[in-house]
């Protein structure tokens, strides 16, 4: 799989791999997710930080990304049954939680995700 960098605002260049995924996703910053949504023409609002740092909670305790019934369950309780179903993440992350918001939280490519 080829590699690329990300550029940040900030002169920091991150190793990202073929797909826009962080090489290492302890070099996470809020900067990170912000300039990869900002790439994708997405600015980030208070709805996606809660989901993104939700995200990164799931892969420090469990190691693994949050498939999508782990991770609705986990928004449904943290954040309200309105916004514990797949439409309104659909609606931050357009191009499918599971990978876009894990891409933006820092995380590896999703196991599922080919």
């Amino acid at each position: 799989m080829s590699t690329g960098v990300l550029q940040l605002p900030d002169g920091a260049r991150l190793p990202i791999d073929g797909k826009g995924y962080l090489m290492d996703w302890q070099r996470w910053s809020p900067a990170v997710a912000s300039a990869m949504a900002a790439a994708d023409g997405i600015e980030l609002t208070e709805d996606h930080w809660l989901v993104l740092y939700l995200f990164r909670e799931y892969f420090e305790q469990f190691e693994i990304e949050p498939p999508m019934r782990a991770l609705l369950r986990l928004v449904r309780e943290r954040l309200g049954q309105d916004k514990g179903n797949s439409r309104y993440l659909y609606r931050l992350f357009p191009d499918g939680p599971g990978t876009q918001a894990c891409r933006y939280a820092g995380l590896p490519r999703p196991v599922s995700c080919v």
